[in-house]
């Protein structure tokens, strides 16, 4: 039997313009240009005039508003042919078009720049160089180079001697036995940096500890420390180790200094860290007599055209008086393109207006901060109140703090830690909890380390100063600045 029903359904569809704003803001100034090159391969319409002659005549686009109705709106892939309006993409050229609108802060003057750049070795490199000058035979050898590529960058083996035996009979076709490897592996824990080679921290220890003169009694105490108490000497239980090892309290002082002038990372030392991202800051903040001037990067504003061949291609359109079936579908490709080209100038655009709208509204709700520096004129924000502030979706906000930075005469600062929940005083004043923290901070600073603040104490002398809090709320302070229990910040 048939029925009829009748339902109501809320929807929301984001057009591809609006999922590519999305994607762009997202993006962080140092990865723009990786993201605006992949688009320039992508589309042959879209063209960068910093990368093209500038002495060459450039057609420019027709300004559209990115907040136009018709920005959000899809055309539709089967739009008739004749309906082509090829002036649309054929307007004088204006070179100043809203890449240089922005304050280009220096930036185009430090980029032609010419940075030395430092050559240096790898850690691995350093390895290699020393296992050059042993004489091995090739097997020894080979085994050795094994060892050394399965290192990881701390410096430590940790993978089983059974897999690097298997390794080397199936990609290298060496025939090993554990044994060898195990002696080939005491080969290269006798190399530079002291430490390499280590299978654990304790292991890492006790090579640095018998490089050094095993007959002072400090340097042999150490090593009966690491070697049988290590447990005890890392959660700071010193009581025990003197009634273990029946020691003084000076003698210990010296065996905790002699072990802690030890490095727990010997491949970290030596390694450049290559993984670590370069940050770029994505706005400027400069103070010119009280007054903030905020800038945006010139990196977020390059020069970008619809292509002069592209638009060529129309025009030969427009004077061809034939247009066959594969002429037509030529110039729909083209279409394709220059659209293409078009939304994603119109993203950029939109993009450097939302970033500079979000920006701005942040620095004057954070006026004080910015004129000081102080982390206690920290206002509390969340991201609710920057998104009132400029008719934005709370979402927009979150993703322009979560990736942008902000130079200031301060310091460069992560937009995201601006943000931060509102406590009550006992005057029912709020504050930020980034100005606990910075009490917090303080106080655990100037602390007897003999007798380190435990968590109750530091409740105390927050409700002492007006900060009416729970210990749990301190304990959770003191984990995101990753300060240690009491117990573990107790010094000798």
């Amino acid at each position: 039997m048939l029925r009829q029903n009748l339902q109501q359904k809320l929807l929301q569809k984001l057009s591809p313009q609006q999922i590519q704003f999305i994607k762009l803001l997202q993006v962080p100034t140092v990865s723009l240009d990786a993201r605006i090159k992949e688009e320039l391969e992508e589309n042959p319409a879209l063209e960068d005039l910093s990368l093209t002659n500038m002495a060459e005549p450039v057609e420019e686009y027709p300004d559209r508003d990115p907040d136009d109705d018709n920005f959000n709106k899809e055309e539709s892939s089967g739009e008739e042919f004749d309906e082509f309006n090829i002036d649309e993409y054929l307007q004088e050229d204006n070179l100043n078009d809203y890449g240089s609108r922005f304050d280009q802060n220096g930036d185009d003057d430090e980029e032609h720049k010419e940075m030395p750049i430092a050559i240096q070795s790898s850690f691995f490199d350093k390895l290699q160089n020393q296992l050059d000058l042993l004489p091995l035979s090739d097997k020894d050898f080979r085994v050795c180079q094994q060892i050394i590529g399965s290192l990881d960058d701390d410096g430590y083996l940790r993978r089983p001697i059974m897999s690097i035996t298997d390794d080397l009979a199936f990609s290298q076709n060496v025939m090993a036995e554990d044994e060898e490897v195990e002696d080939m592996l005491k080969v290269i824990q006798s190399f530079d940096p002291a430490g390499v080679g280590a299978r654990d921290l304790q292991e890492c220890l006790l090579i640095q500890l018998r490089r050094k003169d095993i007959n002072i009694p400090v340097i042999k105490k150490a090593i009966q420390v690491v070697e049988h108490y290590l447990d005890e000497f890392t959660r700071k239980h010193y009581d025990k180790l003197e009634k273990s090892l029946n020691l003084h309290d000076d003698e210990l002082k010296e065996i905790v200094a002699e072990i802690l002038k030890l490095n727990p990372k010997p491949g970290d030392s030596n390694e450049i860290n290559t993984k670590q991202m370069q940050v770029i800051p994505d706005f400027h903040i400069r103070n010119s007599d009280g007054v903030l001037i905020l800038t945006l990067n010139a990196k977020n504003a390059p020069e970008l055209r619809v292509s002069r061949s592209y638009q060529d291609m129309f025009q030969h359109y427009d004077k061809s008086a034939q247009k066959d079936k594969k002429l037509k579908e030529a110039v729909q490709f083209v279409k394709q393109k220059l659209d293409s080209a078009k939304w994603f100038i119109d993203a950029i655009k939109q993009r450097q207006q939302t970033l500079l709208k979000t920006m701005n509204a942040i620095m004057h709700y954070q006026y004080d901060f910015f004129l000081t520096g102080d982390e206690k004129n920290l206002r509390p924000m969340i991201l609710k109140d920057i998104a009132d502030k400029i008719g934005m979706d709370i979402s927009t906000v979150s993703r322009v703090a979560n990736s942008k930075y902000v130079q200031t005469e301060h310091g460069t600062y992560l937009l995201k830690s601006f943000f931060s929940e509102a406590i009550q005083t006992e005057s029912g004043e709020e504050v930020s909890n980034k100005e606990v923290k910075k009490i917090l901070e303080e106080n655990i600073a100037k602390e007897d380390k003999l007798h380190p603040l435990a968590d109750e104490k530091l409740t105390e002398i927050l409700k002492d100063a007006g900060y009416n809090i729970a210990r749990r709320t301190v304990a959770k302070y003191r984990e995101q600045m990753n300060i240690p229990v009491a117990r573990l910040r107790k010094e000798l």
